[in-house]
C-alpha cells in the first residue's frame, strides 16, 4: 500500500508486531507504524484508523480479531479502556511480564547503547488490589478517575487495583453528598465542596484513614460524614478532612484536620516501622518495594561498605534498609518535610548510623567533600523524569565504585546510563521489579562500577 493512501475512517487488515512503551499493538503498513490499543503482538486485526497525520504514527481502533493470541484473556472490568488506570487486562500476566521486560531491554539497547540486558523481572505476588493509596476524583454523578489526558471523570463503581475498604469509603462520601446537598467541587466555575476521596490503609496492621478532599469546610455537616464513614467502614482508625482550595486537579494541598482518631498510620517495610502521613510518599505496593530495595542493596553491598550514600532518599526508607547492611549511610533529600520525615523514621526504629542532609546533589556532594568523605556506594531513586546531567555529573565527582540506580522508568534510566558511562561508569546488571500490575509501569534496578582508570576522587570541582 502507497503511504498517501492511508486515510482517516479506512478500515484494513493489521497484523501486530509489538508494543509500543504504553502496552499498544504496533502494526506496520505502508511503511508507518499503526498503534492499536488492546492488541497483542502475533495477533490479525481488522482496525479502523481513526488518525492518520502526513507524517508520524498511525493511530486505529481494533474492531474485529482474524487471529488471536493464545495469551489474550477477557478483561475482568467494565471500565477498561475507558478510566485509563490499567493498560494490561486483555493479555495474560505472563504476557504482561514478558512485555515490561521488553520494554526495558528496548530502552537500555535503543536509548542507552548498552549490551547487558535486564537477568529477570520479579513478578508481583498480588495482581489485584495490591495497591495501598487509593485517590478517587469525585462529581456529582459518583467518584471515579479521569479519562486518559482529560479532566472527565468516568464513574465506577469498584476497581480491582484498590481495596475493598477504599472502594467503600468513596461510596459512603457520594452517599454523604446525596444526603445532604453537598456537591463536587466543579474545577471550572470553582463552585461545589468534595474534590477527591483518598484512603491509605497499611499492609502490614490495620490502621487505615480516609481523607477526604473539600475545596472548604463542611460546617455541621461534619459530624454526619465522620458518622457515615465509620459505620460503613469500621476498619477506618482515622479521618481526615482536607481544605484544598488550589486551581487545578492537585489532590492534597493546604490544611489538614483530623476529625476522628489518628491522621497517620503504621505500616512496616523490609522489617521496619514507617509512619505516614497522608501527603507522605510510600510505596504503593510493599511486598514488591520490599523485594525492589533487597535487590537494592545487594547490588550495592557485595562487601560491607564503610559508607553509602542515598541520593533522593525521600523519607529514607531505602536508606533505613542499607544501614541494615553498611557502616554508615548518608541520605539526601532537597524537600525538607521528607527529611524531617527521615530523621523521624530513623529515631523509630533506633537505627544510629544514618544521617540525613537537606540537600540537592551538587550541595550533597560539596558538604562530602568538605568534610573529606568518599562514599564507596551512590543509590539514586530519582522521580520518573530521571537525574539531571548536573546530578549525575555531581555524583560522578565523588567516585564511587558502585552506583545504584532505582528507576521508575526505563527511557530516562537508559538515557542517564549513557550520561554515567561517558564519565567512566560501566552497566554490570539489572533487574527488573513489577511494581504496578496491570498497567504499562515497571521499576528497574541496576548497578554500575566505576572503571578502575577512572578510580580517582575529584576533590575540587563540584557540580
Amino acid at each position: 500500500m502507497d503511504v498517501n493512501e492511508i486515510r482517516k475512517n479506512q478500515i484494513l487488515d493489521l497484523e501486530i508486531e509489538g508494543y509500543s512503551s504504553e502496552g499498544v499493538g504496533i502494526a506496520h503498513t505502508g511503511g508507518r507504524a499503526v498503534f492499536v490499543p488492546g492488541t497483542i503482538p502475533g495477533e490479525c486485526w481488522e482496525a479502523l484508523i481513526l488518525k492518520a497525520p502526513a507524517t508520524g504514527p498511525v493511530y486505529a481502533k481494533a474492531l474485529r480479531c482474524r487471529k488471536e493470541s493464545a495469551e489474550r484473556i477477557p478483561a475482568d472490568c467494565p471500565n477498561y479502556g475507558r478510566c485509563g488506570g490499567c493498560d494490561t487486562r486483555h493479555m495474560s500476566y505472563r504476557e504482561e511480564l514478558r512485555f515490561k521486560l521488553d520494554r526495558v531491554n528496548a530502552a537500555l539497547k535503543h536509548i542507552g547503547r548498552q549490551s547487558v540486558m535486564a537477568e529477570e523481572i520479579l513478578p508481583s505476588l498480588d495482581t489485584d488490589r495490591y495497591r495501598n493509596k487509593a485517590i478517587f476524583a469525585v462529581g456529582n454523578e459518583g467518584f471515579g478517575f479521569f479519562r486518559p489526558r482529560s479532566h472527565q471523570i468516568i464513574p465506577v463503581e469498584d476497581c480491582l487495583l484498590q481495596s475493598q475498604l477504599s472502594i467503600r469509603c468513596a461510596r459512603t462520601v457520594v452517599r454523604f453528598m446525596s444526603s445532604v446537598g453537598v456537591e463536587a467541587y466543579d474545577e471550572q466555575t470553582g463552585r461545589g465542596r468534595i474534590r477527591h476521596v483518598f484512603c491509605r490503609q497499611a499492609r502490614s496492621g490495620s490502621d487505615a484513614i480516609c481523607c477526604v478532599v473539600s475545596a472548604g469546610g463542611l460546617g455541621d455537616k461534619t459530624a454526619l460524614l465522620v458518622k457515615m464513614l465509620r459505620e460503613a467502614c469500621p476498619e477506618l482508625t482515622g479521618i481526615v478532612l482536607n481544605i484544598n482550595k488550589t486551581k487545578g486537579n492537585t489532590v492534597l494541598a493546604g490544611d489538614f484536620y483530623t476529625l476522628w482518631g489518628r491522621a497517620t498510620i503504621l505500616d512496616t517495610l523490609c522489617g521496619l516501622t514507617f509512619e505516614i502521613a497522608p501527603q507522605a510518599f510510600f510505596q504503593i505496593n510493599p511486598p514488591q518495594a520490599e523485594r525492589l530495595y533487597r535487590k537494592a542493596v545487594e547490588y550495592a553491598v557485595e562487601e560491607q561498605p564503610d559508607l553509602v550514600f542515598d541520593l533522593y532518599c525521600g523519607a529514607g526508607t531505602i536508606s533505613l534498609c542499607l544501614a541494615q547492611s553498611a557502616r554508615r549511610v548518608i541520605g539526601a533529600e532537597i524537600v525538607s518535610q521528607a527529611v524531617d520525615n527521615a530523621r523521624e523514621n530513623a529515631r523509630r526504629n533506633g537505627v544510629e548510623n544514618v544521617e540525613f542532609l537537606c540537600a540537592d546533589a551538587y550541595e550533597a556532594a560539596r558538604t562530602l567533600a568538605e568534610r573529606g568523605e568518599r562514599p564507596d556506594v551512590v543509590v539514586v531513586d530519582p522521580p520518573r523524569k530521571g537525574m539531571s546531567r548536573e546530578a549525575v555529573e555531581a555524583v560522578a565527582s565523588m567516585a564511587p565504585e558502585r552506583v545504584v540506580y532505582v528507576s521508575c522508568d526505563p527511557a530516562t534510566l537508559a538515557r542517564d546510563i549513557l550520561h554515567f558511562q561517558g564519565l567512566g561508569f560501566s552497566l554490570q546488571r539489572v533487574t527488573a521489579v513489577d511494581m504496578f500490575p496491570r498497567t504499562c509501569h515497571v521499576e528497574t534496578v541496576v548497578l554500575m562500577t566505576k572503571n578502575r582508570s577512572e578510580m580517582k576522587w575529584n576533590h575540587t570541582k563540584y557540580y
